[in-house]
C-alpha cells in the first residue's frame, strides 16, 4: 500500500457546503463524532486541526473495535486524487459529487472532473458506457482535478480497462470483483481475469465483491436483489470515506431528503453506506486509512461553498440583475452542456428571474432580444451549435445596439460533435461568426467559482456599451466545481442603467425630439428606450440607421460612419490590462484563456520549482484585448499558446500583434494535464 503522495507544485477546485470561520464534527456512520476541523483562515489552524483530527478519529477507532483489536493505523497525506468509475447506470456521478461535498464541508480545497458518456444509455458494461468522476483534494491550494488518480475505483470490467492507462504503478485499485465474471469481460476484450493473470501486479489492487457485500447488508430491507445491487455506489462511497476520513452526516442526510418519498429506499442507502465504512474499518485488506487536513491556509477568511461552473454562472446572472436592478430574462433551449443554467435560474422566480424554454435555438435568442428592447437584462444559454443557429440575431443585436448576453458554453465539435466533452474552439466563431461587420465583446471565465465574476463582468459591458456580449464558457468549467468565497453584497459593482426618459435632441427649428442613435460621447452607446414611455417612438429592426435619427439608410457614406462607429465602440470598451506573473525575469511568456488557467498555472509552478523561469499570463477580454497587451507580447522572445483547439488565440494574436505566439493544442474533449504542459514549457524554454 502507499505510504504517502508527494504535492505537486499545483492548485484548484471544490464542494458545497465548506464553511470557513464555523467548528464542523466529523460524525462516523452511526453520527459518533469523528474528528473536526477549526477552519479560521489563520496561520497555524492546519497543525492543530490535523491534530485534532487524529486524536478523534483514533478515539473513535478504538470506540468502535471489537475486543483487543488494534487501531487500525492513520497516515498524513497532502493531497490525493480520487477516480470512481463505472457504468453510466452504477452512479458515479453521484458518488463523486457526494465525496466532494464532504470534501469541501471538512474544509479542503480540490478541483473535480466529472467525465461521462453522451449517450443517453450506452450499452452496459461497454468501453463507451463508462462514467467516471475525479476528484483531486488537498490540504493546499490546488488549481486541477489532477493529472493522474492515486485511487482508482473500478465498478466493472470496463471501467478497469478504460481507466488503468492513467493510473500510476503503485496506486491503489479498489475493483468489485462480482463483476470480473466470463460475459462482463468478454465485452470489452479480456481473454483473462486481469485480477488474477498479473497483469495488474504493479499496483495495490483490493479486490471486494461490493454487489454481493452490498446485497448481503440490505436482506433486511425485502428488496429484490436488482434492487439492493442499486446501493453498490453507496457501499463504495462508504468504504472510500472512512479510507480517507470524510465526514458522513451530510451524505446521510442527502440519501434521506433525495428518497424522501421512499424512505425504505432511502434507509437501505445508508445502510449500504454504513456498511461500507464498516467493511473498510473491519477487513484486514485495508490496514491503513489516510487523512488530508483542512486546507486552511489556502484560504481568506470567509463563508466558501462548493459551486460548479454553471452554478457560479447562474448566480452571477442574477446577481447582475439584482445589481442592475433590471428583470432577468432567459431564452433558452436546452443543449449539453448548457442546460443547467435553464434549470437553475427557473429556481428563482423570487429575484424577477423569468426564464422561457423555447422550441428551438432561434426563438430562444429571438425571446431574448425581444425582452431586451423591453428592458430586461436578456440572456440566451447555448452551445457552439445554437451560436450557429443564433447568428442572425445577434447580428440584429449588434444592429439594433441592445444588451444581450449570449453564453455559449462550449463543447466538442463540430456539428453535433462530443456533447459531453470539452473544447475551447468557438472563439473565432464568437469573433467573426455572423455576416457583415459585426464586432461583438468577448469575456472568458477561468476557473468554476469565476464564472460568477465573468457573467458579472459580462452584464456590466452589455448594459454600459449597448452591446450583445459573448460569454465563452466551456464544460470542463461548467461540470467541474471548487471552493467559493461568497461574496459580499456590498462589494459586487453598480450595475444600474438610466433609461431614456425624453427628448434627447434639438432640431434646427428648435423642436425637442427623440433621437435612438444619438450617443453618448464617452461609451458611444445609445440610449435605451423602454416601449412605451411618451414620446420615444421610434423605428427598429434590421436594416441599417440612419446617425441619429435612426430611420432607414441606404445612404453608402453613412453605411460606412455607422460600422465604423459600432466597431469604435466595441474597441473602446474598457477593460483592465493584463497582468503578468513573471518573478524571474524570463524570456518566455505562457499566455492562455478560459480553462486552460487551471493545467497552465500548475505547469508553471512546476517549472519554477524546477529552476526554470517562464512567466504567465491569462486574458479573460477576448475582444477587445487589454490595452497593454501588445507591448507584454513584445517584452518575450518566446510566446506560447496552450490551446484546446487548433490554435484560434494564436491566429488572433498573430495577426494582431505580429508576433511569434507558438501553438500548443488538444483536441481530444479533456483538458490539458499539468505534466504535459511542463514537459512542453521546458521544450520551448531550453529551445
Amino acid at each position: 500500500m502507499t505510504s504517502q503522495v508527494s504535492s505537486p507544485a499545483e492548485q484548484s477546485d471544490g464542494a458545497e457546503g465548506a464553511v470557513v470561520g464555523e467548528q464542523r464534527t466529523s460524525p462516523g456512520p452511526n453520527g459518533e463524532p469523528a474528528g473536526q476541523a477549526v477552519l479560521n483562515g489563520e496561520a497555524g489552524a492546519t497543525d492543530d486541526a490535523r491534530a485534532t483530527g487524529a486524536d478523534a478519529r483514533a478515539t473513535g477507532a478504538d470506540a468502535r473495535a471489537t475486543g483487543d483489536a488494534v487501531p487500525k493505523e492513520v497516515r498524513q497525506l497532502d493531497r490525493v486524487i480520487i477516480r470512481f468509475a463505472g457504468d453510466s447506470g452504477d452512479g458515479m456521478q453521484l458518488t463523486g459529487d457526494r465525496f466532494t461535498s464532504e470534501t469541501a464541508s471538512f474544509g479542503n480545497d480540490l478541483s473535480t472532473l466529472p467525465n461521462f458518456p453522451a449517450e443517453i444509455r450506452a450499452p452496459a458494461g461497454t468501453l463507451p458506457g463508462v462514467s467516471s468522476f475525479q476528484l483531486h483534494f488537498a490540504d493546499h491550494d490546488i488549481l486541477t482535478p489532477g493529472d493522474a488518480p492515486n485511487v482508482l475505483v473500478a465498478m466493472n470490467p470496463a471501467a478497469l480497462k478504460a481507466n488503468i492507462a492513467d493510473v500510476p504503478r503503485g496506486a491503489e485499485i479498489i475493483v468489485n470483483t462480482d463483476e470480473f465474471t466470463k460475459r462482463p469481460m468478454a465485452k470489452v476484450g479480456y481473454e483473462t481475469s486481469p485480477l488474477e493473470d498479473g497483469s495488474l501486479d504493479a499496483y495495490n489492487v483490493h479486490p471486494v465483491p461490493l454487489t454481493t457485500l452490498t446485497v448481503e447488508a440490505l436482506k433486511e430491507f425485502g428488496l429484490s436483489r436488482k434492487e439492493a445491487e442499486r446501493s453498490k455506489n453507496m457501499f463504495a462511497l462508504g468504504l472510500l470515506s472512512w479510507m480517507y476520513h470524510r465526514p458522513t452526516e451530510g451524505t446521510e442526510k442527502f440519501l434521506r431528503q433525495k428518497f424522501a418519498k421512499k424512505p425504505q429506499i432511502a434507509e437501505a442507502n445508508v445502510a449500504a453506506f454504513r456498511a461500507g465504512w464498516n467493511f473498510g474499518e473491519t477487513t484486514e485488506d485495508f490496514a491503513v486509512s489516510y487523512e488530508v487536513a483542512p486546507a486552511t491556509r489556502a484560504f481568506p477568511t470567509g463563508t466558501y461553498r462548493n459551486i460548479s461552473g454553471n452554478l457560479a454562472l447562474s448566480y452571477g446572472l442574477i446577481a447582475a440583475g439584482q445589481q442592475a436592478d433590471l428583470p432577468l430574462y432567459l431564452g433558452s433551449y436546452p443543449i449539453t452542456p448548457a442546460s443547467d443554467i435553464l434549470h437553475e435560474l427557473s429556481r428563482h422566480k423570487n429575484f424577477g428571474v423569468r426564464t422561457f424554454q423555447a422550441e428551438d435555438e432561434i426563438a430562444g435568442i429571438g425571446a431574448a432580444l425581444g425582452a431586451a428592447f423591453g428592458g430586461a437584462l436578456a440572456v440566451t444559454t447555448t452551445s457552439g451549435p445554437g451560436v450557429a443557429l443564433k447568428s442572425e440575431t445577434i447580428g440584429l443585436a449588434v444592429s439594433l445596439e441592445l444588451p444581450l448576453l449570449i453564453v455559449d458554453i462550449q463543447r466538442g465539435g463540430p456539428s453535433t460533435g462530443l456533447p459531453t466533452k470539452t473544447e475551447q474552439a468557438d472563439l473565432l466563431q464568437a469573433m467573426y461568426g455572423r455576416n457583415g461587420e459585426a464586432p461583438v465583446p468577448i469575456v472568458a471565465p477561468r476557473t468554476p467559482a469565476d464564472c460568477f465574476d465573468a457573467a458579472l463582468d459580462a452584464a456590466r459591458i452589455a448594459l454600459t456599451y449597448r452591446t450583445p456580449v459573448f460569454l465563452l464558457s466551456d464544460g470542463y468549467l461548467a461540470n467541474g466545481s471548487e471552493p467559493w468565497r461568497i461574496p459580499d453584497v456590498a462589494d459586487l459593482p453598480d450595475l444600474k442603467v438610466q433609461f431614456a426618459a425624453g427628448p434627447n435632441h434639438e432640431l434646427a427649428d428648435g423642436t425637442e425630439v427623440f433621437w435612438p442613435y444619438k450617443r453618448d460621447p464617452q461609451t458611444l452607446a445609445r440610449p435605451w428606450a423602454v416601449p412605451g414611455t411618451p414620446g420615444l417612438e421610434h423605428r427598429i429592426g434590421g436594416i441599417e440607421k440612419q446617425d441619429g435619427t435612426g430611420n432607414i439608410s441606404y445612404d453608402p457614406a453613412n453605411h460606412e460612419f455607422m460600422v465604423r462607429t459600432r466597431q469604435a465602440k466595441i474597441d473602446g470598451i474598457q477593460v483592465p490590462d493584463v497582468e503578468v506573473d513573471d518573478p524571474d525575469g524570463a524570456r518566455t511568456l505562457v499566455i492562455g484563456w478560459g480553462s486552460t488557467y487551471g493545467p497552465i498555472t500548475a505547469a508553471v509552478r512546476r517549472l519554477r520549482l524546477a529552476g526554470l523561469p517562464v512567466a504567465q499570463a491569462h486574458l479573460r477580454h477576448l475582444n477587445p484585448f487589454p490595452r497593454n497587451l501588445g507591448e507584454v507580447l513584445k517584452r518575450y522572445d518566446k510566446v506560447v499558446v496552450p490551446e484546446m483547439n487548433l490554435g484560434q488565440l494564436a491566429i488572433l494574436l498573430r495577426a494582431k500583434y505580429l508576433v511569434d505566439a507558438q501553438s500548443y493544442n488538444q483536441v481530444n474533449g479533456m483538458p490539458f494535464k499539468a505534466e504535459q504542459l511542463a514537459n512542453h514549457l521546458k521544450e520551448a524554454i531550453n529551445d
